[in-house]
């Protein structure tokens, strides 16, 4: 029996057409952008037009466009959302990633629906009802686990969804309210304030000091590039990167680094596939430890592990330089550096306060880093660079090519010649033009192959052209030339008439599929009609309102498996140890002050908000 290959999609965040453009240059299968407004990303909105021209140009090489419309709905939001799907299906999108599960419930085109993680898809239960209810996609929650995912994939045959590169929310997506409730600015709405990554103080219950300005709810970055292989076999079929409202060099980097090391085990593994056509021909060395991070982690990939967290800083240290040997007026010694350094290189270091501090030297002799302003460095410190002139310039340039792979016939016929040619998709096209023949003095075989594989400034790349002729005829290279620009036109039409997107009806989302609870509480983020008429169709007899709607008193406002017990060691699971503190443990920033819960059985920390 013929085993068919699983397609193996390589998604990549765009915040606008340039960076969209430039993922799939670099090898994306698929690119997700934001819509106009409702994106879980609020500042990485984009306008229809552009989102058409990316749709355009990704369709050429069968890459998929996926919008997030992914934050809840107020009621009278509805109608304007209903609006705004129909003009993106009209604008060639692929698919809609979503949160607010009204969407389900409105007027919609055949679009394929996918589930955002912002709808906390992390049980069995919760994927199954997904499927069951029409989505094509689901996006699973950082947190899981190998063995998780496995388990997941095992009973269900929607196409599964994961996280492998980027920033890490430290709550479980679509469940922290922490935002909303300091500061009136909702996560789920789009515009989460990050209180994750402020400096915060930690006490016990008797006002003991355990640490203090540390970035204690900070996380490392995601990078699972090593268990690309192990999450295929679990059985993940999209591998995401985090990033739209990352910048234009990160998705080069990224993009590139992940396609590099997938297109290594899909040479090898026949029972995958890539999901999209075409051919990238990177033009440098992708680097991850290059684009922003915070340190990279596998997270909860395989359990708990003891590194996960960004207590020092949120911001980008990069990598390890060396030390500071000597100071002088102009310029500083460095040690122990196995970099490279060029002129114009940015570090940072720690003062002897715990902030991080910055300086760009101007030049570099050997171990001698010049300076124009003199930074306020002790002997011994360790320097990082975060900037490389060298790398960053180089990403400035254009950095990569997608090309798909032509086969080009030119023949004789009664009337003059033509010109044949098709694509590795399949697409073909065919032109004729008239010429009366005449038989010429010299060979016309070179000529033509060389007029008709002029292709440098198209999508397509070819190596030869079949010519059959009959007799050794004379043609003008301006007719070669011009057949060649109108075959190419009339391909590029035929792959846009030809491309095919996933159709699913409406109705499929409508179907009475019961719901695994009765009950739903301000963590099902219900924040409209529609919403609520989706679960009670599915027999949820409780509904209560989103936080948004209704912020509720004295409940978790975070949930989250990085815990503060155990990066301090005092695991009672893990690390067989009791805190020396007494319990509760607060973190506080200026007036905010949280209290945190610690639940073993779930392997959970809760943050609370309290004026306690």
């Amino acid at each position: 029996m013929k085993i068919i290959p699983r397609r193996i999609e390589l998604l990549s965040p765009a915040k606008d057409l340039a960076c969209g453009i430039e993922a799939i240059k670099h090898g994306a299968d698929a690119v997700y952008i934001g819509a106009p407004k409702f994106g879980a990303r609020a500042a990485a909105g984009n306008s229809l037009e552009d989102i058409r021209q990316l749709c355009t140009y990704a369709h050429l090489f069968d890459v998929r466009i996926y919008v997030a419309l992914n934050t809840i709905l107020k009621e009278e939001e509805l109608q304007q959302a209903e609006e705004l799907i129909w003009q993106l299906y009209d604008a060639g999108v692929d698919a809609l990633i979503v949160q607010d599960m009204g969407v389900t419930q409105l007027n919609l085109p055949p679009i394929p629906l996918h589930a955002s993680t912002q709808t906390d898809n992390r049980t069995i239960e919760k994927v199954k009802f997904l499927e069951e209810k029409g989505f094509r996609q689901i996006v699973l929650a950082r947190e899981l686990s190998l063995s998780e995912i496995k388990q997941i994939a095992g009973q269900v045959t929607v196409p599964l969804e994961v996280f492998i590169h980027g920033a890490l929310c430290v709550s479980y997506s679509g469940q922290c309210y922490l935002s909303a409730a300091i500061g009136g600015r909702s996560a789920n709405r789009g515009e989460c304030a990050q209180y994750c990554r402020l400096p915060y103080r930690m006490e016990d219950a008797e006002g003991k000091i355990i640490s203090t300005s540390k970035h204690l709810l900070s996380l490392k970055d995601m990078n699972r590039s090593d268990y690309l292989e192990q999450l295929l076999d679990a059985g993940v079929s999209s591998f995401k990167i985090e990033g739209r409202l990352k910048d234009i060099s990160y998705v080069k980097n990224i993009t590139a680094y992940y396609r590099k090391k997938l297109d290594t085990i899909l040479a090898r593994r026949k029972e995958y596939k890539g999901a999209s056509s075409g051919r990238s021909k990177i033009s440098f060395e992708p680097i991850p430890e290059k684009s922003f991070n915070r340190g990279f982690t596998p997270f909860f990939l395989h359990e708990r592990t003891a590194d996960i967290t960004s207590f020092d800083t949120p911001k980008f240290i990069g990598e390890y330089a060396g030390k500071v040997k000597e100071v002088r007026s102009d310029h500083l010694i460095l040690v122990n550096s196995k970099i490279e350094i060029h002129n114009g290189d940015g570090f940072v270091y720690f003062d002897p306060k715990g902030d991080l501090q910055g300086f760009r030297v101007n030049r570099i002799e050997k171990d001698r880093l010049y300076f124009a302003d003199k930074p306020s460095i002790v002997l011994g410190t360790v320097l990082y660079r975060n900037g490389d002139q060298l790398f960053d310039k180089q990403l400035s340039k254009e950095t990569a090519e997608r090309k798909l792979k032509l086969d080009i016939l030119f023949t004789e016929n009664n009337f003059g010649f033509s010109l044949e040619i098709k694509d590795e998709t399949g697409a073909s096209a065919v032109i004729t033009e008239p010429l009366e023949k005449e038989v010429a003095r010299k060979p016309q075989e070179e000529n033509i192959q060389n007029q008709l594989l002029k292709l440098g400034n198209t999508i397509f790349e070819s190596d030869h052209v079949h010519i059959q002729m009959a007799e050794n005829w004379f043609i003008p290279s301006s007719l070669l030339s011009t057949m060649r620009r109108k075959v190419i036109e009339k391909l590029i039409a035929n792959k846009r008439m030809r491309y095919q997107k996933e159709w699913v009806k409406p109705s499929v989302y409508k179907k009475e599929i019961p719901y695994f609870q009765h009950e739903l509480t301000y963590l099902g983020n219900v924040s409209n009609s529609k919403a609520c008429q989706f679960y009670k169709e599915a027999g949820v007899k409780t509904i209560a309102n989103a936080f948004e709607l209704k912020p509720v008193q004295d409940v978790p406002l975070m949930f989250t498996k990085h815990c503060l017990r155990y990066s301090f060691g005092w695991c009672p699971k893990h690390h067989k140890k009791q805190s020396p503190y007494k319990e509760p443990f607060f973190l506080v920033y200026k007036d905010t002050r949280l209290k945190l819960k610690f639940d073993c059985s779930a392997c959970q920390m809760t943050v609370w908000e309290t004026n306690k």
